[in-house]
Parts: C-alpha cells; sequence; structure tokens
C-alpha cells in the first residue's frame, strides 16, 4: 500500500473515532484536535489549537496538573488514567465531565509529543451511582426485613407467603412437606394446606426426579446444595441447606425454589446484545477500510479532472476536457452505485415491504439483461445464456430478480478474465425459478467462502478489485425476502457457481 493511502486512512481514522484525540507539545500546547475532542469540550477547531492542556483541567487540579506533566515528559510510557479515580475535564462552557484518558508518546524531528485518548464516562459514572444508589437502597431493605422477620414470627410467615417467583419449603427426611409458602403457590391455585405432610418427589416428573433425591439426600448429610432444575418448561433455581435440632442433628432441610425462566431469558437476551455489539464493531471497522478504499479513488479523479477541465477552458482548449468529463461521470456513477447499495441495505434492514410480484414475460426479460452485461464484458468475454422450461409467464417481482442477477453476472465478468466464458443457466417449472451463474474465474478462497455474504466482507484474493462488500449481502437479503435460498460451489483459480432457488 502506498504511504499516500496510508496517511489517507490514519486521516479517515483520526477524524472519525467515537473517542477524542489531542496530540501536545513539550511545552503543553494542544497542536492537534479531532473532530470528537472538540464536540466533546464544546469547542470549534481553531479555538483549542495553541491552548496549553492545563486549561482543560479543572482549576483546582491545573498546578498538579502542569508539574504531573513535565514528570510524564521525563519519562514518557503508555499509560491509563481515570480507571480508579474520579478525572474530570472543563468544557469551553465551564461545565465539567467525567473523563478516562489513555496516554502514549512519540517523536517528531526529535522533539516529544503526547497523544491523549479521552473517553466521555459521564453517562457511566452516572450510572454506576445509581447502581450503588440502588445496591445500597436493597441492602437497606433487606436489613429492615431481617429485623422485622427476627421480631415477629408471624411477619416471618407472611413473608414467605408472598416470596416471588417461586416457594419457601421445609422437608423432613422423607422428603415430606413440614412448611411451604411462596407467590407461586397462588399463581399454579395450589392450596399449602393440601401440600403439608405430601411428598415433594410426588409433584416432580419422573425426568428429573432420580438428580433431585440424590442432590437433597446429600443435605441431610450437612451439604448445602444450589443448582437448577428444568420443569414444566420453566428454569428454577433450587438452593438446599440443612436444618439441625438442639441436639445438632440434621432431621430437616430448608428448600428455596426460585423461578428464574426470565433471568435466564433476560441473560440470553443479554449475550444477543453483546454478540450485536462485537458485530456492529467489526462492520465499523470494515466500513472505515471499504470507505478508504472506495470513497477516495472516484473523489479524487472527480477533484483532479475538475481541476485539469477549469484549467482547459480558461485556455480555450476545450476539446481536451471531453476526456476528463468521462472520468467525472465514471467517477460519479461508481460512487452512485456505492451509494445504491447502501440505500438497499437501509430498506432491507428497516423491513418495509420491497416484494412487489407481478406477470412478466422471464424469457424477454433474461434475454433483455444479457444484452445488457454484454456491454460491460472484458475483451473477448461471453455470456451463454440457457433458458430450460417455459419462461413466457412467471409471477415475481422483476426488479429484485433483476438487482440480484445484476450482480451475480457482473462479479462473474469481473472475477473472470479476458476471453472467458459465463454460463448463465434458467429452469423453470410449476413450482420454482432455479438460476445458475458459473464463471471460469478467481474463485473464492476455502477460508474465505462461510464469511461470503457478510456486509462489508471481501475475500483476501479480490482486496484490489474495485468493489464494497455489500453485492452478495443485499442479493441474499432479496432472495430470502422472496422465500427463496441462495447457495455457490468454488474452487479457487477453477471459478464459482451461485445457485438461486425461488419458489413460483
Amino acid at each position: 500500500m502506498k504511504i499516500s493511502s496510508l496517511e489517507g486512512i490514519y486521516k479517515v481514522l483520526f477524524d472519525t473515532i467515537a473517542e477524542g484525540l489531542l496530540i501536545v507539545n513539550s511545552e503543553g500546547n494542544i497542536v492537534m484536535a479531532n473532530p470528537s475532542a472538540c464536540e466533546m469540550f464544546l469547542c470549534e477547531q481553531d479555538h483549542i489549537i495553541g491552548v496549553k492542556v492545563e486549561e482543560l483541567v479543572p482549576m483546582p487540579s491545573r498546578k498538579k496538573h502542569v508539574k504531573l506533566r513535565e514528570e510524564y515528559q521525563k519519562d514518557p510510557h503508555a499509560r491509563q488514567m481515570g480507571q480508579n479515580i474520579n478525572l474530570q475535564a472543563v468544557r469551553r462552557d465551564g461545565s465539567h465531565f467525567d473523563v478516562e484518558i489513555s496516554l502514549n508518546h512519540f517523536r517528531s524531528e526529535g522533539e516529544l509529543f503526547i497523544l491523549a485518548m479521552l473517553t466521555d464516562i459521564t453517562e457511566r459514572i452516572e450510572q454506576e451511582k445509581h447502581i450503588r444508589h440502588l445496591n445500597a437502597t436493597l441492602e437497606e431493605k433487606v436489613e429492615e426485613r431481617t429485623k422485622q422477620v427476627l421480631e415477629s414470627q408471624k411477619l416471618y410467615s407472611a413473608i414467605a407467603r408472598n416470596f416471588p417467583n417461586g416457594t419457601i419449603n421445609v422437608f423432613d427426611r422423607d422428603l415430606r412437606y413440614i412448611f411451604v409458602e411462596g407467590l407461586e403457590l397462588q399463581e399454579l391455585g395450589v392450596s399449602k394446606d393440601k401440600l403439608i405432610g405430601t411428598c415433594y418427589l410426588d409433584r416432580i416428573s419422573q425426568e428429573i426426579r432420580p438428580t433431585i433425591e440424590k442432590e437433597l439426600a446429600e443435605v441431610f448429610h450437612g451439604q448445602s446444595k444450589l443448582f437448577e432444575l428444568q420443569h414444566q418448561g420453566e428454569t428454577y433455581k433450587i438452593n438446599a441447606v440443612p436444618l439441625s435440632d438442639d441436639k445438632h442433628s440434621i432431621d430437616k432441610i430448608l428448600v428455596v425454589e426460585e423461578n428464574i425462566s426470565l433471568q435466564k431469558e433476560i441473560e440470553v437476551q443479554r449475550e444477543a446484545a453483546l454478540q450485536k455489539e462485537k458485530q456492529l464493531n467489526e462492520l465499523k471497522s470494515r466500513f472505515v477500510s471499504m470507505a478508504s478504499h472506495e470513497f477516495r479513488t472516484p473523489l479524487s479523479t472527480v477533484l483532479s479532472s475538475v481541476s485539469l477541465i477549469e484549467k482547459y477552458i480558461e485556455r480555450g482548449q476545450t476539446d481536451k476536457t471531453e476526456k476528463h468529463i468521462k472520468r467525472v461521470k465514471g467517477a460519479v456513477a461508481s460512487l452512485t452505485e456505492i451509494l445504491n447499495d447502501f440505500l438497499s441495505v437501509e430498506k432491507l434492514e428497516s423491513n418495509k415491504d420491497v416484494v412487489k410480484k407481478v406477470h412478466f414475460n422471464f424469457c424477454d426479460f433474461v434475454e433483455d439483461m444479457v444484452e445488457e452485461m454484454r456491454t460491460i464484458c472484458k475483451k473477448g468475454q461471453k455470456i451463454k445464456l440457457d433458458i430450460i422450461g417455459d419462461c413466457t409467464d412467471i409471477e415475481a417481482d422483476p426488479k429484485i430478480l433483476k438487482n440480484v442477477l445484476y450482480n451475480l453476472i457482473s462479479n462473474a465478468i469481473k472475477y473472470s478474465g479476458e476471453g472467458q466464458t459465463i454460463y448463465f443457466t434458467n429452469k423453470i417449472s410449476d413450482s420454482e425459478l432455479k438460476i445458475e451463474v458459473r464463471d471460469e474465474g478467481i474463485g473464492i478462497p476455502d477460508e474465505d467462502q462461510q464469511d461470503l455474504f457478510g456486509r462489508f466482507f471481501r475475500a483476501k484474493n479480490v482486496i484490489n478489485i474495485k468493489g464494497t462488500g455489500l453485492g452478495l449481502n443485499i442479493v441474499k437479503k432479496y432472495i430470502e425476502a422472496l422465500g427463496g435460498s441462495i447457495s455457490f460451489k468454488s474452487k479457487l483459480n477453477e471459478g464459482s457457481t451461485f445457485i438461486v432457488e425461488i419458489p413460483l
């Protein structure tokens, strides 16, 4: 990769990263600040450049910060600040906000510069305060409730009776109910009086009864037990502890059943949210990489061509502008194609009604499609069209089919060499339309095939070929919207075959 390309990527990252970035010279003056840092401190870039970094520190800490900065310059090293202590910064309007800071350094032309990455953690601090408040409140309530239980056996029974999401039970050695209370009894429509004296195991399904009996038997030997079980589609947490009599002999056990089905569901949702966040971070990284390649080149083409056109017009050499006008049109068309891909993704992701089926002549449709695609074929390339079955009238969405076929055939052309053939086969039956697009091109590496339909994904052997990594992702979503499926087979340097099956 050229140095200029790397500089472009670094600039994109510097300008788009969510964290604030400040570069400070050895005298403590800010020499660079990215847009996120300007937004964080509520100031324009020209108002922050040249400012002493201490002006961003709360007044009581500024003198101390100067000393800390000088000490850091004597021994510069990567360092993270604010994880275990409360750090604050000052905005232009004088308001304070909580921040975490990561420090690093570099030298340029012999001068030491300090790079500070800032993260606004105000919201996180507020959440932590809220959680601490909730925990403190909960602890106060538990302590108060415990005192009340100790003061009154009657109140203890009332609490047990209102135990949420489960039951509190006491069993004898035969696992017969001695005591049982809890809101779940009311939800199940079970009377506690009818349970007293009956065997707990009689209410348990045969599949899990041996496991429960074994676990609770160990509690009578002095072992506390905590385990989970599934019963009638619900998940329960069982907490069992031994109860001793006056002679320290264990003749009863306390068993607390808690229905944690909702908690389990929340855990699943939380895990799904974490996975989604990871995927979004990956997509963000892929988008930055793609944008640096696919947007920068056509925009540079437009800028350089417009400059040349302007000079030719000034010199009266209008005949020389035609080539550059074509270059501008080509670059704009390229950007339009990329934006259309993004609009297609947005439309599909927003679950808008994208399918509009009509009756049309599929034979004429694919023949027109082939004629259109032949205009972008490389030298000597051929598209071999085969139609099997009655294709004079089918019911489908021609706009979606055109989008799908354009992507598949243009990919086959793009990734095939000059003089090679693209095989375009269509089989129509009463119930299904089956389309195959086969090429003799570069193929797809085995290790990349599992991610081929991912958003912004591009195989490693096409990195230097124009593309956004959105085409196949859009194709798959469109086909699924039609109720169909897409599959492929490919071998490196031998070509690829994409198979689309759509119900009619």
